[in-house]
């Protein structure tokens, strides 16, 4: 697929840039379209995320939103950028999706990532998610984010406790059982 010019390299000067050993966090960029929707297409990644594939369309508009959160809330998710090779391997961030969901999270920002399968196991999404934590320590008015996970994903139920979620319900949401986790700002030293 070939973007049209106009769209090849659009600026996200609403994102702040973070930069981990081997990540950058960066806004979403229209050259993420063709990763992102190969990513969403792959069963090893959408089986914990509704265990069905999105199209093209549903991706650009999660990318629209992660930008749109930026602008309205000032928070969102990050576009995740593997240094060594250039490529989009993912996203990392917060969100307020005003889910219909009890008990609410609406108006709490929730905590979301996703890496592409090929990279697991690397630490890749520990050094996203810490990178973002810390950014949201000191930039989210909120002393709580939630976030909610499937209670089969086991890889990102250990990685939300590593940084500090704890289980504090369970729902039902889409029709599917969820895990409702939530992460209090650490204390000031």
């Amino acid at each position: 697929m070939s973007l049209p010019l106009s769209l090849r390299s659009a600026p996200a000067p609403l994102v702040p840039l973070l930069e981990t050993t081997d990540l950058l966090l960066r806004g979403p960029q229209p050259t993420d379209l063709p990763e992102g929707a190969a990513m969403h297409q792959d069963p090893a990644f959408y089986r914990f995320l509704g265990g069905k594939p999105h199209s093209e369309e549903d991706v650009w508009r999660r990318m629209l939103s992660h930008m749109g959160h930026w602008a309205m809330l000032g928070y969102g998710s990050w576009s995740i950028e593997e240094k060594a090779s250039g490529r989009f391997v993912g996203t990392v961030g917060f969100f307020d999706v005003q889910r219909d969901l009890t008990p609410s999270i609406k108006g709490t920002p929730e905590a979301g990532w996703v890496l592409a399968p090929r990279l697991h196991g690397r630490g890749y999404a520990s050094q996203a998610l810490q990178a973002a934590l810390a950014w949201a320590d000191e930039h989210l008015p909120a002393p709580r984010t939630t976030c909610i996970i499937d209670p089969g994903n086991n890889a990102s139920l250990r990685l939300a406790h590593k940084f500090g979620y704890h289980e504090y319900a369970r729902a039902l949401y889409h029709g599917e059982e969820i895990v409702l986790l939530e992460r209090f700002q650490p204390a000031p030293l």
